[in-house]
């Protein structure tokens, strides 16, 4: 059961930027990234939510499934921000090192003017 749960708390995103509103580009860039670090997706699912009474931009919630155990990924384009959770397992081998590149990217790619990261050592 040993693992390692990064998040992080992005603040400041431009509320224009596609990721922001845009599920395709959203689960795109998520499963590029996923990719890119050596993870394996099994899975994902991206929901956008209706506009407030406001008419105000909303958000997307996503997932991806990993075989390894998941990404979530939370927008609230009214507000600049973003949420990201990689939870990686490291049963049969270290994936820390996978995971901190996944959230790197996604980081990257949001381009946030604040970052507050976390991490979790599970399982020990």
């Amino acid at each position: 059961m040993q693992g390692l749960h990064l998040t992080a708390d992005l603040r400041g995103v431009d509320p224009a930027l596609a990721l922001m509103s845009d599920t395709t580009a959203l689960a795109a860039l998520c499963v590029a990234a996923v990719e890119q670090a050596g993870l394996g997706a099994v899975a994902e699912l991206f929901h956008r939510f209706q506009p407030g009474s406001e008419g105000a931009q909303s958000g997307i919630t996503g997932v991806v499934l990993l075989a390894e155990s998941h990404l979530a990924v939370h927008t609230w384009p009214e507000l600049g921000g973003v949420t990201l959770d990689v939870y990686v397992c490291n049963y049969g081998q270290d994936n820390s090192a996978r995971a901190e590149a996944l959230l790197a990217a996604l980081i990257a790619a949001f381009a946030p003017a604040q970052c507050q990261r976390q991490a979790l050592r599970r399982g020990s």
